[in-house]
């Protein structure tokens, strides 16, 4: 099930992937069941998603690629033990991926940027001057979230990038609801006054 990791972090990309919702329970039901196929699909449905979470967490692209490995290891160790809730399948992976970048922190290693910010990858090529301006862009706003404290960095991620809901987020980060809004508030907060003119 090796797999390069796509450095894409773009919405778009990771959209058209994504299986419906009674397309994930029948594959969980199946990989439950010991179904290699469905193991493979749910690894390739949710590969990106969990990859660029990971990315965006831990900074360092070899970091993010053996988490992501450990997060689907986990997924195939615990799998039998899954059992539906509210939230999606999705959360309970990305859960696991918290967890491990959590841990990775615990560790003492620290959140370790490179030199390269991930590229979209856009249906057509943007021009030279316009792929400057995004990178540009995606630099500031990079580096205005790493002001932020790990949980509000981490509320935001979930929130805007990956689409989850208050309460999937809660569950991901093992939270209630209102301290995932809170921390919200905070972080935005934060982020209008670094961005208000002086």
């Amino acid at each position: 099930m090796a797999r390069t990791p796509d450095a894409t972090l773009d919405r778009r990309a990771r959209g058209a992937a994504e299986a419906t919702a009674p397309d994930v329970r029948r594959l969980v039901a199946r990989a439950q069941a010991g179904d290699r196929a469905a193991l493979e699909e749910l690894y390739r449905t949710h590969f990106d998603r969990i990859y660029g979470y990971l990315r965006l967490s831990v900074g360092s692209q070899h970091d993010a690629e053996d988490l992501t490995n450990q997060t689907f290891i986990r997924m195939l160790e615990s799998l039998d033990r899954f059992v539906w809730r509210k939230v999606p399948f999705s959360a309970w992976l990305f859960r696991i991926a918290h967890n491990l970048a959590m841990d990775h922190f615990r560790a003492g290693r620290r959140w370790q940027p490179e030199s390269d910010v991930p590229e979209r990858i856009d249906d057509l090529a943007p021009s030279a001057e316009e792929a400057a301006f995004h990178t540009i862009d995606r630099e500031r706003m990079l580096g205005l979230i790493r002001g932020l404290s790990p949980d509000q960095q981490q509320v935001l991620t979930l929130r805007y990038v990956f689409d989850f809901s208050n309460g999937e987020a809660a569950e991901i980060m093992g939270k209630n609801e209102n301290a995932i809004k809170q921390l919200q508030h905070r972080a935005i907060g934060s982020l209008q006054r670094r961005l208000a003119p002086a």
